[in-house]
């Protein structure tokens, strides 16, 4: 495992974390987590080297904290840097920040968090906190040892991520940043905006959610074999950020024990300067060939859900996108029709608008469902 110097905290941390947002469950219930799995997964990676351990409040329903603390239960603990986040769209008032910081402690079974983060910040959720003591707040969790160091993650435009940026001495931050994405939201122009302030970068999103490896077009996966040496995808896709020199950590969402064999032998020779001029140019041709598929820029994290119409939002953009990026509408209606309850469909959306504020990506959901009715159908 590779260590990187994560911006001014200086503490070394594992170029690759381990993201609990994703944990295997029990058929196909994202709420019910496969325990003995999961836990051993997470310990596989920290046997591995991997030293930053992120989850939050509100994955799987809730239950990914508990499971965290089973993981990192004998020992394993003091192994790993512990990051979770504060669900800032449940704070009403300034008690509430104590109170859901509180509850998490005794959720991770740990007397204090390494990395504490405000979570999904966009401008709605920043004039919330700062309207409910946020300054007050987050030098006091500090000094009585409760969190070591504070960030945010966020998602929304540049511009807001600027503002949240300059208006407090933050350790470190949270963005979604990789290939395909480098002008979306905070960006490549937000990474460097960070690093100059000497904060420590997590990139989360890595893959955008898997869409970059999975159901590869033919054309695509010719273009990521013609770089050489010739590497997988998911190699290529993550050595491209670690690459950057502004890039602290990555946290990938590893199910499967070999997923983290994987991540952890590209990890193992990643770095700054590894890629050639040559492996970059050929890199942009693969990013510009996906733009030109991607019809809607979803990364299946679900914060829209649960849908109080019933329509499953997240599966009806993924199999949307995926008959695009195979240039094959009638696969992905085949597999809409097949995989998506009749009741969890796009054509029960009333365009109430209630999952525009939860959506982190700030999707138009009620226009792009009428795109699924119209390419689906009924």
């Amino acid at each position: 495992m590779k260590y990187r110097k994560f911006g001014k905290t200086g503490e070394k941390l594992s170029a690759l974390g381990f993201g609990c947002m994703r944990l295997p469950v029990v058929n196909g219930d994202m709420n019910n987590i496969d325990e003995p799995k999961a836990i051993s997964i997470i310990r596989q990676a920290i046997d591995g080297g991997v030293n930053y351990i992120d989850t939050a409040w509100g994955y799987h329903g809730g239950n990914s904290e508990p499971v965290t603390a089973k993981a990192l239960a004998n020992g394993y603990r003091e192994k790993v840097q512990l990051a979770t986040k504060l669900p800032c769209w449940l704070v009403n008032e300034p008690s509430d920040m104590d109170k859901y910081l509180n509850l998490q402690l005794e959720k991770l079974q740990t007397d204090h968090i390494d990395f504490y983060l405000l979570h999904a910040l966009n401008r709605k959720s920043w004039e919330n906190m700062k309207e409910n003591g946020l300054f007050d707040f987050l030098p006091r969790i500090k000094a009585d040892g409760r969190v070591r160091y504070v960030g945010f993650s966020f998602h929304d435009s540049y511009e807001v991520f600027e503002d949240i940026i300059n208006a407090y001495d933050w350790d470190f931050c949270q963005i979604q940043y990789n290939i395909l994405d480098e002008k979306y939201q905070a960006g490549l122009k937000g990474l460097k905006l960070a690093a100059k302030k000497g904060m420590g970068v997590v990139i989360m999103e890595p893959l955008r959610g898997g869409g970059l490896t999975n159901n590869i077009p033919e054309n695509i996966q010719e273009a990521w074999d013609n770089i050489k040496p010739q590497r997988t995808p998911v190699d290529w896709a993550l050595s491209w950020l670690w690459d950057q020199k502004e890039v602290g950590i990555l946290i990938s969402g590893m199910n499967e024990p070999w997923h983290i064999t994987e991540n952890l032998e590209v990890a193992s020779r990643s770095g700054i300067g590894t890629l050639t001029e040559d492996n970059k140019e050929q890199l942009k041709n693969v990013r510009d060939m996906y733009h030109d598929r991607i019809i809607v820029n979803c990364t299946q994290c679900a914060y829209c859900m649960p849908c109080t119409h019933g329509v499953n939002i997240p599966s009806c953009f993924q199999f949307l996108n995926h008959g695009s990026m195979i240039n094959n509408l009638e696969e992905g209606k085949r597999l809409y029709n097949i995989l998506v309850k009749e009741e969890q469909r796009a054509s029960h959306c009333i365009a109430c608008g209630e999952c525009l504020d939860k959506c982190p990506q700030q999707l138009p959901i009620p226009q792009t469902m009428e795109m699924v009715v119209e390419k689906f159908g009924s």
